[in-house]
């Protein structure tokens, strides 16, 4: 049975029958074989429900749903219900800034300060490098991604001015590498967006994307609004989500909710992949110009500008559209992901097919890889056969070293990042071997030059590049690594070594102190180290029992947490000074003297990286 939906009056008759027209390839019920290996997926990686859509030969759209669309209630998902795409949201945002530019009202190369008067980026290329509109579509303006109060906040309510999410612009739009240069993710960067659409249409992002972007594609079942589940903007039709544990969360309003706030249907959905395969037309649109440059709409997902791509790399991110190889296919997607939901949007231009859904699971070990795969096997994606090997660049070995993100995402995070991410690069007969100290070791393949294809990709998946200061930089065009010295990682890995060696010994000692002298414990000399070091776990408690949507905010367990570890180091330095006093009394507390040393070096550097003490509503 087809789905039918309901055409409105206020548009043309023009748009009517194109609408129409597309229902008719509309069905409900997607191929059997396909919903069962769907359900099959859910159950084996403990997902609540599903809802997806194909667009397949000929433009034959199939819409699906399978699970629950609320586990307590079970009731079930189908092709109606709504659901949230978190970061999705981004490709439906960009596409409302390529209309404004379209219809010359936003210059996409133009300064964002142009838009954007009253904020001022802290830009250390200004004289030659400003971030740009381009910059915040396409991730290169060099901001931080977001920090967590921004996220996980129960402050913001769905009327929030978006400038309420910079208040200390002069800090939070510090720009971390030359604008345009290289892809670092920023929800921070789309929110600006946000700020930029408003400030050249007069009023609110969500209403003119709603009336001028959605309603042209005949989006009537999605919105830029935030929706939720229950009380006050409650939508009867909107799925619930999930967390591992199978507990339901309603949605919060957030502060960058132009970064992550859409609700829509899988129609909807394939009302937008259908527009992302054309040409930037629509069918009887009246103006007689498309709704979207045709050079605009060819640009989405093809980076230009950076330093992979300048390199030769065709990975990456633009306006919008990431470019994606994965299970020995190349696509044009944009994932999302937000509290109780994961979803993702791909489209093969070429074959003019596509694929989309939510679940409305958020799962930290879920393999949402296998419908990725399901998809793209239904849809009979033709794969793609490798490119043949060649001869690496005779220069290559200069790359062989230690690397660190540069930039990486979250900038108060760079020291973590850095001592615990970071990727040796060294060589394998022409092959380089890329080895992270979190993940596994992947093998890149020569392909000629400086450019190289991962073991597990189809297609160029790496480059080789020298930066304007000439820094080896190795980048997958969503990541770049820059080449750090063994000395620089080395003092790093030992630090915390010490650190951590000098906290478990104090621990230890305490503790046995406790067992043998009880009441005196506090005369002894590692009873400071040891009391600061057991009062970190005061906060624990009542951080599981406040929301982890109130991360960000200063709560009892916010204010504990930041207490206690701003008491550690103070704790470490008693029990030196008491060591000192009583060196000649025993060799064991120069060992807890030394063992404070080794702790108190440790919070030095977390001090001096923003670290310590850790205050969760600045982060």
């Amino acid at each position: 049975m087809c789905a039918m939906l309901k055409s409105e009056s206020r548009y043309s008759l023009a748009l009517v029958a194109m609408v129409a027209a597309w229902l008719v390839s509309v069905c409900d019920v997607a191929r059997a074989d396909l919903t069962a290996e769907i359900e099959t997926t859910l159950a084996e990686e403990s997902l609540a429900g599903i809802s997806w859509m194909l667009i397949g030969d000929g433009g034959e759209v199939s819409l699906g749903a399978a699970g629950l669309r609320d586990i307590p209630s079970q009731t079930a998902f189908t092709i109606d219900t709504r659901f949230h795409v978190g970061s999705l949201t981004k490709s439906l945002l960009a596409t409302g800034v390529l209309r404004l530019a379209t219809e010359g009202m936003i210059e996409l190369d133009a300064p964002a300060s142009r838009y954007l008067p009253g904020l001022h980026f802290d830009n250390p290329w200004s004289a030659t490098s400003r971030v740009t509109v381009r910059h915040l579509l396409d991730h290169t303006a060099g901001l931080n991604d977001a920090q967590l109060w921004q996220m996980f906040s129960l402050r913001p309510t769905p009327d929030t001015e978006l400038i309420e999410a910079f208040p200390e612009p002069e800090t939070q739009l510090r720009i971390r590498s030359r604008p345009g240069a290289r892809f670092s993710y920023s929800n921070m960067g789309y929110t600006l967006l946000g700020m930029v659409i408003e400030s050249v249409v007069g009023g609110r992002y969500e209403t003119y994307l709603d009336q001028n972007v959605l309603a042209p594609l005949a989006m009537h079942d999605s919105t830029f609004a935030f929706t939720t589940q229950e009380g006050e903007n409650a939508d009867p039709r909107l799925a619930w989500g999930h967390v591992d544990d199978g507990s339901r969360y309603a949605a919060s309003p957030i502060f960058l909710r132009p970064a992550g706030q859409f609700t829509t249907t899988a129609a909807d959905l394939a009302r937008f992949g259908q527009f992302l395969l054309g040409d930037g037309w629509i069918d009887g649109w009246i103006d007689g110009r498309p709704f979207i440059d045709e050079a605009l709409m060819r640009s989405r997902g093809r980076p230009s500008g950076t330093e992979a791509a300048n390199s030769g790399l065709v990975a990456g991110y633009a306006l919008g559209l990431g470019r994606r190889d994965r299970h020995g296919v190349v696509s044009y997607c944009h994932g999302g992901n937000i509290v109780g939901f994961v979803a993702m949007l791909c489209i093969f231009p070429d074959e003019k097919k596509a694929f989309a859904y939510s679940v409305n699971t958020d799962s930290e070990t879920a393999d949402y890889g296998r419908l990725d795969a399901l998809f793209i096997g239904s849809l009979s994606i033709a794969k793609l056969s490798p490119p043949p090997t060649a001869s690496p660049a005779a220069d290559t070995a200069q790359w062989h070293g230690w690397y660190t993100l540069r930039p990486n995402r979250f900038g108060t995070f760079e020291y973590l990042d850095d001592v615990f991410g970071a990727v040796h690069v060294t060589a394998e007969g022409d092959s380089l071997v890329l080895s992270p100290l979190q993940q596994g070791t992947r093998q890149l393949r020569p392909l000629g030059g400086h450019v190289f294809s991962a073991n597990d990709r189809e297609t160029e998946s790496h480059v080789l590049v020298r930066g304007e200061q000439g820094e080896y930089l190795v980048s997958d065009g969503f990541r770049t690594f820059q080449k750090v010295s063994t000395a620089y990682l080395a003092a790093h890995w030992i630090s915390v070594f010490l650190g951590l060696t000098g906290l478990a010994w104090l621990i230890a000692a305490g503790a046995i102190s406790l067992i043998r002298h009880r009441a005196g414990l506090f005369r002894q000399v590692v009873a400071p180290s040891f009391l600061a070091s057991a009062l970190l776990v005061l906060p624990i408690p009542f951080l599981m029992a406040q929301s982890f949507m109130a991360l960000g905010d200063v709560t009892v367990a916010s204010v504990l947490l930041a207490t206690v570890t701003l008491m550690l180091p103070f704790g470490m330095l008693m029990t030196i000074i008491r060591a000192i006093k009583k060196r000649k009394s025993s060799w064991i507390n120069l060992i807890h003297g030394l063992a404070a040393v080794f702790v108190l070096q440790w919070c030095a550097v977390l001090v001096v990286s923003g670290l310590l003490p850790l205050r969760l509503w600045i982060l």
